[in-house]
């Protein structure tokens, strides 16, 4: 059985996370998804302005109900997490393109590792959820979606 990994935030869970969780298992049928969560101290030291809505133990308990994943483990740099855990592919959502991505995926493809490559879901992103929030304390007459 191939073993999957991706890794992420997952604060302010969203339609676009479940839909890359779905694609992986389409993609990559009878697989076993492994999750990894970004803990809270080194989501603030990447980005020191940001508001998590969640803390790393919320965050893994609503993870923890989305029947695709069927391990779930925190992480603290992406580079680092794919020397650490056992697994066959690197899912990597088309926007996780910063540095440590980069080396994270050249660590995979000298390992002979795959590279799932997986689609954003259109008009929804965390970032957007947030801006949105953002808008909101300024104008409560607009509606998402």
């Amino acid at each position: 059985m191939k073993r999957c990994l991706a890794v992420g935030v997952f604060d302010l869970f969203h339609y676009g996370h479940l839909r890359l969780f779905k694609q992986i298992k389409q993609k990559e049928k009878n697989s076993k998804l492994i999750v990894a969560i970004q803990k809270d101290a080194f989501v603030f030291k990447y980005k020191p302005q940001i508001k998590l809505f969640y803390n790393e133990n919320q965050r893994k308990e609503i993870l923890n109900s989305i029947k695709e994943i069927d391990e779930l483990i925190f992480y603290t740099e992406v580079n680092q997490i794919v020397k650490e855990v056992e697994f066959d592919i690197f899912c990597v959502g088309e926007d996780q393109i910063h540095k440590g991505f980069e080396e994270a995926i050249l660590y995979c493809k000298s390992k002979n590792k795959k590279i799932l490559r997986i689609k954003r879901t259109p008009h929804i992103s965390s970032s957007d959820i947030r801006e949105y929030l953002n808008h909101q304390k300024y104008n409560s007459n607009e509606i998402w979606g």
